[in-house]
């Protein structure tokens, strides 16, 4: 179960992996983030946003046309 949950369903691209960014920076090192989105991009945005900025993707699963995303702030990351 993560900490912290931001719903972004109904919003397109990019402003999921906007939203996230700005809400993992208000966050503690290791603390953990659900997103939930609707928008298909977001399958392969967040494994790449995770890659490129160095945070954990821990878990990612669909249900209903609801993606779920649970990320954990890496040490030594801003965003």
């Amino acid at each position: 179960m993560a900490a912290h949950t931001l719903d972004v369903r109904g919003v397109s691209c990019p402003m999921p992996i906007v939203r996230t960014s700005q809400a993992m920076k208000g966050l503690d090192l290791g603390d953990t983030l659900e997103v939930l989105a609707t928008d298909r991009g977001a399958l392969s945005d967040f494994p790449s946003w995770c890659e490129t900025t160095g945070n954990e993707l821990l878990e990612q699963s669909q249900d209903d046309g609801v993606f779920r995303f649970v990320l954990r702030k890496a040490p030594g990351r801003v965003a």
